[in-house]
């Protein structure tokens, strides 16, 4: 049986409404809603703050939920020592969470997760102001930030990204050489061919999955919009309304052929021996040093995988191997957004707004963790470079009125893209024995979803 994510659209609020209104009643509730909206009016505009010389003596204790555990140590520690020379009496605490995707739901529907989160991105558009306080309009924000539309509703933006991605393959340079590939794959067969050359004439595991981890197997849903069609209307208009989105292309472009690239890789031998072995941590150090050839990450892994030994020179970032009409395309997307609790105290949500501003327009955390800065007009990291003469695509939002039409599809069919490992998941579990074959698979998905998109009037 398809295993059900965990949900904090309808699910997650009936959680908490649950709790208020079992005491309290539904007027009250409602007057509660209006409460925090007449709250977040009281509060200064996110955009006309000015860190550093807007509320000098705030106090604050502030708890930041994250999911950068790797660096809560030291570098979200050398922040918080910049932060309090403006700001002393505001105090900040990071806490991890290495399951992040999985618990954040959790903590959110319990109500016990601090101040600031990164967004779960399961929300459901229309629930974000029942968790998180409005940052403002996002015409307004857009003349400042890019990238607003994930965590927008109705021309409200709820989240600020912390840095934006661009969803490609990681590799080691050397190890191409060493195997003889002197042109980087642009297609799942080339790819594919790539992969063995290196199984042939090298150590290196060709392509690494991080199966064991399991957060690691939804990069490659990041992979089937953008990246595959090179269509920006794709992810929230195509999928959505067209038949079979996940059918077999003849032009080997589209979801089929990003699911193909794992299963044909596992199927031939061309991945770890053990996948239910694999180790995330360890898999840097192994992708720096050569043993490892291919990983299917966003372009924020490519800093960690420098940073992981001597060899930091050899890491490389490429397109995902699609070539639609001649060209190759790879999508951009926010990484997690910052969000606000909207029930936190006025003096720590106006603390949270200053400490978020400070963190995406002056700590440089986009630039150093090597993702796409969210300031416009900012510099780009130099591993963008490697994407000189490829396009970048951007999804558009969803048309007025299906805002939440995606998310009512993806979770109805369980399909969960983006939100859960358990569909990719089954696609290499599968492909280690040939059964069930990639079609038989991506038909079942094409029956979910078309049954899906019946339901929420999708398509006819």
């Amino acid at each position: 049986m398809m295993k059900v994510w965990k949900r904090i659209g309808a699910v997650g609020l009936a959680v908490v409404m649950g709790v208020s209104l079992a005491g309290c009643g539904g007027a009250k509730a409602t007057a509660t809603q209006a409460a925090k909206e007449e709250k977040a009016d009281e509060l200064p505009k996110f955009t006309d703050l000015k860190v550093g010389e807007d509320y000098k003596d705030i106090k604050a204790d502030l708890r930041f939920i994250t999911h950068k555990t790797d660096i809560i140590d030291t570098v979200f520690q050398d922040y918080i020592k910049e932060f309090q020379k403006m700001y002393p009496g505001v105090t900040i605490t990071y806490e991890g969470i290495t399951s992040y995707a999985d618990d954040i739901i959790t903590r959110l529907t319990t109500g016990d997760w601090g101040d600031i989160c990164m967004v779960p991105t399961q929300i459901d558009k229309n629930e974000l102001k029942n968790y998180f306080l409005p940052f403002g309009d996002i015409t307004e924000l857009e003349k400042k930030y890019v990238m607003l539309n994930n965590y927008s509703y109705k021309n409200v933006v709820y989240g600020i990204p912390s840095m934006g991605n661009v969803q490609g393959i990681v590799y080691n340079k050397k190890v191409f050489t060493d195997a003889g590939i002197t042109e980087l794959p642009k297609t799942p067969d080339d790819f594919l061919a790539a992969l063995q050359k290196i199984k042939d004439n090298t150590d290196a595991i060709p392509m690494y999955t991080n199966f064991a981890a399991n957060w690691t197997m939804t990069a490659w849903d990041a992979y089937i919009t953008g990246s595959a069609t090179g269509d920006p209307d794709f992810a929230n208009t195509e999928l959505l309304h067209s038949k079979n989105p996940f059918e077999k292309r003849a032009d080997m472009t589209g979801p089929y052929a990003v699911y193909y690239v794992l299963y044909e890789a596992v199927k031939r031998g061309l991945t770890e021996e053990d996948p239910t072995t694999t180790d995330w941590e360890g898999s840097k150090g192994m992708m720096n040093s050569g043993k490892i050839a291919t990983m299917a990450l966003g372009s924020w892994s490519v800093v960690q995988m420098q940073g992981a030994g001597d060899h930091g020179d050899d890491i490389g970032y490429m397109p995902f191997p699609i070539t639609v009409n001649g060209k190759q395309y790879v999508s951009a997307a926010p990484d997690y957004n910052y969000g606000i609790n909207v029930n936190s105290s006025q003096d720590n949500q106006i603390a949270s707004m200053l400490y978020i501003k400070w963190l995406t327009e002056k700590s440089k955390f986009a630039y150093d963790q090597g993702g796409i800065p969210i300031c416009v007009g900012e510099k780009y990291p130099d591993v963008y470079k490697m994407f000189d003469g490829i396009e970048l695509v951007i999804d558009n939002p969803a048309p007025e009125g299906e805002e939440t039409l995606y998310n009512d599809i993806n979770n109805d069919s369980e399909v969960g893209l983006n939100v859960s490992p358990d569909g990719v998941s089954k696609i290499l579990e599968a492909a280690t024995t040939g059964s069930p074959t990639l079609d038989e698979i991506m038909a079942d998905w094409n029956a979910r979803w078309t049954a899906s998109q019946k339901k929420f009037g999708a398509i006819q």
